[in-house]
């Protein structure tokens, strides 16, 4: 039996939007759908994960996110919020799903094309539907040609001479730590199919975005998010590549960028242990995937920031050789699993790299340190000698401790804890 659509608050205009599906609850999915529904808005978030869609209508979220919990149980208290694992009937659609590489970096629309299959059988004349996952330029037409196929008794934008069905691309650009901020504030980019689809699109989002709204094409949309990515991608493996010159020629490199970040046009980044998250670590080589040929400085920055693990995983096996530690299995503290700070998000996590190449590269017993984990990532749980610990575990019985994630708890820690240990900060929290 369908669920009534709940009131919204006193005075509050929808612009037609009485329900809102949300289809994939993650990171960026399960923040939307709380923001809309906290705005008076009628959210379905819909997500295949039923631990994920248990958690979300006892008010939980499953992810961590500042301040997302209370959120959550805001909007699912005031029953403006339901998750459900299959879609229902609503106005809008936004879809929010992975969109990671295969082996060989091609993209994978999997989750694109089964969002829209999950979708296609609840569609009506005049619904939205807006892709918001990372994609290659024309998965927004993709997208719209597979409901085509799907559902022929509609018209959708470039398969028909009518359009029953608006259809929209416009890529999140949020931070994580500031996800809930910068859904409302920062400017939004929004790509039509047809000027009409970004039109109905972005009546949608002026309803929550308090940034200004760019119309344009679902093409340039699409580039637009890929390129912001690989601009920074390209920045990061500018300061990972100095890092490598700086062991070099026996120079700080954090004091170096420091004094080189003081000419008023030079910004350089801080190098790491590498590039992770789902965003920087995999949109560029979606750039690359449609012009290879004409995109060998992309590549380049993804070879420095994909060396950069490799690169780290040796100088502990130098430092446990160097350190002639009189033990045939030195213990090695690893500190981080997610690829950035003060967040739960393991995802292309070059901390995770690091590790699995210590493991070859080294006879060593490895305690992997993350205060936003409870288990090891599949990566890491099937191999021998890798284990979790807690802080002060591992360095009690640590030989070498290696800074990989600079979590607040490990900004935060008494050096006098490290004497005696060769240490290796990748972030340059502890220099």
């Amino acid at each position: 039996m369908p669920t009534p659509s709940r009131p919204t608050a006193p005075g509050f205009a929808n612009a037609g939007f009485e329900r809102v599906s949300v289809v994939g609850l993650g990171y960026v999915g399960l923040p939307t759908a709380a923001v809309m529904a906290n705005r008076g808005l009628n959210v379905i978030g819909v997500d295949a994960n039923p631990k994920a869609v248990e958690r979300i209508n006892r008010g939980e979220a499953h992810i961590v996110e500042p301040d997302l919990d209370i959120l959550v149980r805001s909007a699912t208290t005031s029953g403006n919020l339901r998750a459900v694992s299959k879609p229902e009937p609503a106005n809008a659609f936004i879809v929010a799903v992975p969109t990671p590489f295969k082996d060989n970096h091609e993209p994978d629309l999997a989750f694109v094309e089964s969002a829209a299959r999950s979708i296609a059988p609840v569609l009506a004349k005049g619904n939205l539907v807006v892709l918001e996952s990372t994609s290659p330029v024309g998965t927004t037409e993709r997208m719209a040609g597979w409901l085509a196929e799907l559902r022929p008794d509609l018209s959708f934008p470039g398969h028909g001479a009518t359009m029953d069905v608006h259809i929209a691309y416009s890529p999140e650009r949020v931070l994580p730590g500031r996800v809930l901020i910068e859904l409302v504030d920062n400017d939004r980019v929004i790509g039509g199919l047809t000027p009409a689809c970004g039109q109905r699109a972005k009546e949608l989002y002026s309803l929550f975005v308090q940034g200004t709204c760019f119309l344009t094409t679902a093409r340039t949309a699409e580039l637009v998010k890929l390129a912001e990515n690989a601009y920074r991608d390209l920045n990061i493996a500018f300061a990972n590549e100095l890092s490598l010159v700086c062991e070099k020629v026996d120079v700080n490199v954090w004091e170096a960028i420091e004094l080189a970040n003081r000419h008023p046009r030079v910004k350089i980044l801080q190098p790491g242990p590498g590039v992770g998250g789902h965003c920087i670590a995999v949109d560029p080589w979606f750039i690359v995937d449609s012009a290879r040929d004409v995109t060998p400085l992309i590549q380049a920055a993804r070879g420095v920031n994909d060396g950069k693990p490799h690169h780290v995983a040796q100088l502990v096996a130098d430092a446990a050789q160097n350190n002639a530690l009189g033990q045939n299995k030195p213990v090695v503290a690893c500190l981080g699993l997610a690829y950035k700070a003060d967040i739960d998000d393991f995802r292309e996590s070059p901390s995770v790299d690091v590790i699995a190449h210590l493991d070859a590269k080294l006879f060593a017993k490895i305690l992997v340190v993350e205060p936003h984990a409870d288990r090891l990532p599949d990566a890491l749980a099937k191999i021998p000698g890798i284990a979790l610990s807690n802080i002060d575990s591992a360095l009690a019985a640590a030989d070498i401790v290696v800074l990989l994630t600079d979590h607040a708890p490990f900004r935060e820690l008494d050096r006098a804890r490290l004497a005696g240990k060769a240490v290796i900060d990748t972030r340059g929290i502890w220099r």
